[in-house]
């Protein structure tokens, strides 16, 4: 297996086909972000003797610019692993690495997947891709019409020109048309996947999942593979995370909030209505208050007992059961 670190920008992939571990002896490529330099990367790394079921590419996760030339790579038998760049960097300095350029990193890259072998990443379905894109397009037209409205409501609180309100008013009219359309197809699109449809009603049965917050942990859930419910405790920043050391430093522990804010703040008002309206949350968040636990720790505690939850009922297939005790 060869390895080949490719280093993601909006424009460009900056790529280090990895000949020798031990003296980091490297070829390098830069290409084009797109099909066409995917296209031509590979032709390059056969002239260099290396065939796509040979290559094990490493990617960091960095928003959207990498999705495209993942699925390009996977598609053509390359194996891809997507990793961690907070890991990477870490892993950089471990090797002494200081100097921070596009060449390096993919040369950081192709070393960190030759010494520790990452999990190799399977795309998602064509159509946990299209719900998650849905659900992206409805947050941005949800957040537009929050603007419009808090403009109008400025706007009502002073003296402003009729046209400008009159404008305000026709543009929330379109935002709100925009989003009952955006989510008419988030539900047509669940409806017509049978697997989509029955992950989200086991996901409702739990009290506290409505249906947004199921949406939104349906698309992640079916974009990533889950071994366990810590780890997808851990990708959504719930995991609590300590600092000590001695008696000098004694901090109190926090959630990591290392995945998706977004997501987070959906689950945290589903947790506030889960502390009064499901049992096992309700039962979870009294005992920690009675044990001095701070109202914000006992809410984080609850946001992880609900990702368990949900994770729960689609690993049993079993819809959510009040009296259940693990």
């Amino acid at each position: 297996m060869l390895f080949i670190g490719i280093d993601v920008s909006k424009a460009k992939l900056d790529c280090s086909l990895l000949l020798d571990v031990s003296s980091s002896k490297r070829r390098a490529k830069t290409v084009a972000n797109s099909k066409t330099g995917v296209s031509e990367l590979l032709v390059w790394c056969a002239k260099q003797h290396a065939s796509n079921h040979e290559l094990h590419a490493i990617m960091e996760g960095t928003g959207v610019y990498h999705e495209q030339a993942a699925l390009a790579l996977a598609d053509a038998s390359v194996t891809v692993s997507i990793v961690n760049p907070a890991q990477v960097k870490d892993f950089g300095r471990s090797l002494g690495v200081r100097t921070k350029t596009d060449g390096v990193d993919s040369l950081v890259l192709a070393r960190y997947g030759a010494l520790l072998k990452p999990r190799p990443w399977t795309p998602p379905a064509q159509e946990a891709r299209v719900l998650q894109a849905l659900l992206s397009r409805r947050e941005a037209i949800a957040q537009d019409l929050q603007r419009e409205r808090n403009r109008l409501e400025k706007a009502d609180a002073t003296e402003t020109p009729s046209s400008i309100r009159q404008s305000i008013l026709d543009s929330i009219v379109f935002l709100e048309k925009q989003l009952a359309k955006l989510q008419q197809d988030i539900d047509d699109h669940i409806n017509k996947h049978p697997n989509l449809k029955a992950d989200r009603e086991l996901l409702v049965s739990i009290p506290a999942v409505g249906p947004q917050v199921g949406n939104h942990l349906l698309a992640v859930i079916h974009n990533h593979q889950f071994q366990s419910a810590e780890q997808l405790a851990a990708y959504l920043g719930l995991v609590p995370i300590e600092r000590q050391s001695g008696t000098s430093i004694l901090g109190r522990p926090r959630l990591s909030k290392a995945g998706p804010a977004r997501i987070r703040a959906v689950l945290y008002m589903a947790a506030i209505v889960g502390t009064q309206h499901n049992p096992h949350i309700k039962a979870l968040y009294q005992r920690l208050q009675e044990r001095g636990k701070t109202k914000m720790s006992a809410l984080g505690a609850a946001m992880r007992k609900l990702v368990h939850l949900c994770f729960g009922v689609l690993k049993t297939r079993q819809p959510y059961q009040p009296n259940y005790a693990s």
